[in-house]
Formats: C-alpha cells, structure tokens, sequence
C-alpha cells in the first residue's frame, strides 16, 4: 500500500485535525478519549465463506479462495488483518511525520504472514490457528536525513494502534446468542 503526500491542503487538512484533536483531548477526562468503532459481519447466504462487513457507512466483502472453499470475491480475513496493520502503518507514519515536522514524499508498506494452516484446520495441536510470525517492510522517500525517519519509526512503532493490539495482546470476550 502506498501513500504520496504531495498536496499541501491534504498536509493542512491533516494538521489541523491533528491539532483540533489535540486540543479537544488536551482537556477531557479518559471516558471523554476513548472511542468505540464496531464492524458487523454476516455470511452471504447462499455462499459457504462470503462475509459482508460493515465498518460505519463502508461496506466490503471478505471470502477466501477456491482453495479453501470460497468463490476468492473478496481478500480472506488473515489479509484483512494484513491491511489493517499495513494501512495503520502509513496513516501512524503520516500523523507522526506532521506532528515531529518530518517531511515524507511516500510510503510504502509491505505487510506479509507466515501461516500454518494445519492449526486452523486442527491437524497438529502445537501449530497454532494464526500467524507465526508478521513481517512489516516500510520503505520512505523524502528529504530528511536517514536519522530523522529513523525517529520517526521509532515513535510510529511506539504509537500505531494495530501493531500495539498484534503485539502486546487484548482481551477478547465472546457472547454468542442462539436461535432456534
């Protein structure tokens, strides 16, 4: 995935949000900060693996390939994961490179996986069901010195939501509701 930050309004734009949030939290309690986003995924009836996911007024579709007995109409849920982290690596990136005064021209996220499918399948209960390991390749272009994108790496690992959640773990909790 990749970003070009080229356009000074798209650079001012950002700025100000940044600002205008900074301002707003600079004074509110933590209740006040947290923020609640929510997605609904339902098979598409008629399919055996088509999800319809809905994300706020944003709607997609996620499936898996032939190989695993999809119709391959959308990029499977592990991919999704991918790109969740891909693109919360460009967006943390370009926030932070506008807070620190960090001049970027593009970046570029590579994202891959490393997957057992024996653990999903349940063929050896030492292979666990995800990945085994994730691999992020940032390349950045711009003018500064090596040392600053160096810091700015540095604060975008320390800040980026999704890579925060992939590596120190959240507590899911699970309700399920059955009709009859």
């Amino acid at each position: 995935m990749t970003i070009t930050l080229n356009t000074t309004a798209a650079l001012d734009r950002l700025a100000g949000a940044i600002q205008a949030n900074t301002d707003a939290l600079a004074s509110a309690p933590a209740s006040a900060a947290t923020i609640r986003p929510s997605v609904r995924t339902s098979l598409v009836q008629g399919t055996t693996t088509r999800v319809s996911a809905g994300a706020g007024s944003h709607t997609f579709t996620i499936d898996e390939p032939a190989s695993l007995g999809g119709d391959d109409a959308g990029a499977n849920p592990v991919e999704h994961l991918l790109a969740a982290l891909g693109s919360c690596q460009v967006i943390s990136y370009q926030v932070w490179a506008a807070k620190l005064g960090i001049a970027v021209d593009s970046i570029d996220i590579d994202v891959t996986g490393d997957l057992d499918v024996r653990g999903f399948f349940g063929l050896d209960e030492s292979v666990r069901p995800g990945f085994n390991s994730v691999q992020v390749a940032a390349h950045i272009a711009g003018p500064e010195t090596r040392e600053r994108y160096e810091e700015l790496t540095k604060v975008v690992e320390r800040y980026c939501p999704v890579l925060d959640v992939l590596t120190a773990g959240v507590p899911v909790t699970s309700k399920v509701t059955y009709a009859a």
